[in-house]
C-alpha cells in the first residue's frame, strides 16, 4: 500500500519536468477543504475626534499664576553671649568606658637553650681587610678643554615681549560690584570659640617597658636530633628475589631467522647510476678588457684631492713618553685571593658492617600459599526427577501464525482481477475490478 507514481507525465497531455506526487495515501485520504475562521465580535477601537474647540490654556498655565516677587529683607546677625558656665570635655566613651589597671602577660614561649660562645666577636669584614685606600695622588686629565667661551659683548636682557607689547598704562573701570550688607563683629578676628573653650593640657609621661636581662642557660648542648636518637642503623638480611620461577621452553625447533616481511618484499636489482663526464676547461685566447665605462668616459685632467674643512684641534705635544694609566687600573687592582676550603665535620653516624637485606613488608608478609579447597555444603536435591518432556508450545506459535507476502498489484503490468478503464492526463491507468 506504498505505490507512489516515480515517472513523468507522458509527453502527449502534458510537457512538465516536475515529478508526479500521486500515491495511494493521498487517493483513500483525500484533502478537506480549507473552512475560514469566524470573525471577531470584538467592537473596533476607532478614536473619535470631540466636537468641543481646544482651549489655548494648560493646567500649568491655570494652577501656578506669576505672583508679584518682593525684594528679600536680610534679618540682622544675633550677637554672641558669652556663657558664664565651664565646659564639661567629657565623652559617653570616657564615662562608659573606664580605664583598668594594666598588667603585663607573661610570655607562653618555651625556653630555648641557646649556645653563646665566650670568644669575642669580630665585627671587621673581609671587604674593610681586602680592600684598603692607597695613599696616591689621582692622576689629572689628559682631555683637552673645548668648553663653551660667552662673547665679551654686553647683553641687553630684553625679550621680544618687552620689545613688541609696551605698557600702555592703567583703564579707569567702574565697579559694578554689590555692597557688602553683612555686619562685621567687632571681636578681633585671631579669637575664636575653640581658642576661647579649649584650653589645651600637659600630655602625660609615655609609659616605656623595661626589658629585662637575658640570663644563659646553665645546661651543656648535647648536639643530638630526634632523627640521631630515634633512627638507628638496624643489622638486616639481604633482599631475596620474589620472581616467581619461569621453566624453560623445551621445544627443539630452533627460532627462524627470517620475517615474513623479509620473505615477501625482496629487494629489487637496482641499475647501476648514469655519470656524465666533466668537460674539461679551456681558457680563452684573448686577453680580457679591464676598463669599464666610468674610467673611459669621466675622467679628470686637471682634478686635484679634496681639502679637509673641518677645523683640526690644535692638541697640546708632550714632550715625555705616552701615559697609558688610567684610574681605573690604578684604584682597581687584582688581589691574590686563595679559594677557602668548605668546613666538613665528622661523620657521628656509625655504619654496621653486617650486608642489608633490602627486604620490604610487602615481599616478607604477603607469602604464596597453596590454595586451599573449600568443601560444598550445599544440601542435595531430595525426590525423584520429574521424567516427562517440556511442552515447546507458546502463546506466540499458537496465535501468531505466519501469513504469506502479498505481491503489490502495481508491480504488474496487467494486474490480475481488474480491466483496465482509461488512462488520466498525467499519463497514468486507471482499472475496474472484473467484478464489476
Amino acid at each position: 500500500r506504498c505505490h507512489r507514481c516515480p515517472h513523468l507525465p507522458s509527453s502527449l497531455y502534458d510537457k512538465t519536468e516536475k515529478p508526479c506526487m500521486l500515491s495511494e495515501y493521498k487517493e483513500q485520504y483525500p484533502l478537506h477543504p480549507i473552512t475560514a475562521p469566524e470573525g471577531s465580535f470584538k467592537p473596533k477601537a476607532v478614536y473619535k475626534v470631540a466636537d468641543i474647540r481646544m482651549e489655548g490654556t494648560s493646567t500649568t498655565k491655570r494652577d501656578y499664576v506669576a505672583q508679584k516677587v518682593s525684594p528679600r529683607k536680610l534679618i540682622p546677625p544675633q550677637k554672641h553671649v558669652k556663657s558664664d558656665k565651664t565646659m564639661d570635655c567629657t565623652t559617653t566613651y570616657k564615662q562608659d568606658y573606664k580605664s583598668y589597671p594594666i598588667s603585663q602577660v607573661p610570655p607562653c614561649l618555651p625556653c630555648e637553650t641557646k649556645h653563646i660562645p665566650n670568644v669575642k666577636m669580630n665585627t671587621r669584614t673581609t671587604y674593610e681587610d681586602d680592600y684598603v685606600l692607597w695613599n696616591e695622588q689621582k692622576t689629572g686629565l689628559i682631555r683637552p678643554d673645548n668648553r663653551f667661551h660667552p662673547s665679551e659683548e654686553k647683553f641687553d636682557h630684553r625679550t621680544i615681549f618687552q620689545d613688541d607689547y609696551l605698557y600702555r598704562g592703567p583703564v579707569a573701570t567702574q565697579n559694578f560690584k554689590p555692597t557688602n550688607q553683612v555686619q562685621k563683629t567687632k571681636a578681633p578676628e585671631y579669637i575664636t570659640n575653640y581658642r576661647l573653650n579649649y584650653v589645651p593640657h600637659p600630655p602625660e609621661k609615655h609609659y616605656v617597658h623595661k626589658k629585662e636581662k637575658y640570663k644563659a642557660n646553665d645546661v651543656p648542648f648535647d648536639g643530638l636530633t630526634t632523627h640521631k636518637v630515634s633512627y638507628k642503623g638496624i643489622p638486616g638480611q639481604p633482599a631475596k628475589l620474589s620472581k616467581p620461577y619461569q621453566s624453560k621452553c623445551l621445544n627443539d625447533i630452533p627460532f627462524s631467522s627470517t620475517t615474513e616481511f623479509q620473505e615477501k618484499y625482496q629487494a629489487w636489482p637496482r641499475a647501476s647510476i648514469f655519470t656524465k663526464k666533466p668537460a674539461i676547461y679551456l681558457p680563452p685566447l684573448e686577453k680580457m678588457d679591464l676598463q669599464t665605462t666610468t674610467k673611459i668616459h669621466y675622467k679628470h685632467p686637471n682634478g686635484k684631492p679634496a681639502k679637509m674643512c673641518q677645523l683640526v684641534a690644535q692638541m697640546p705635544k708632550s714632550t715625555g713618553p705616552f701615559n697609558g694609566s688610567s684610574t681605573m687600573k690604578e684604584d682597581y687592582k687584582p688581589w691574590l685571593c686563595k679559594r677557602l676550603k668548605p668546613i666538613i665535620h665528622a661523620p657521628e653516624l656509625t655504619f654496621s658492617a653486617k650486608p642489608m637485606d633490602c627486604l620490604t613488608t610487602f615481599q616478607t608478609h604477603y607469602v604464596p600459599y597453596q590454595p586451599t579447597v573449600t568443601k560444598s555444603y550445599k544440601p542435595a536435591r531430595s525426590g525423584p526427577k520429574d521424567q516427562t518432556p517440556l511442552q515447546a508450545k507458546t502463546i506466540y506459535t499458537t496465535s501468531y501464525t505466519p501469513k504469506p507476502f502479498v505481491r503489490c498489484l502495481a508491480s504488474y503490468k496487467h494486474p490480475p482481477g481488474y480491466v483496465f478503464e482509461e488512462t488520466s492526463a498525467d499519463g497514468h491507468n486507471f482499472y475496474l475490478p472484473a467484478s464489476k
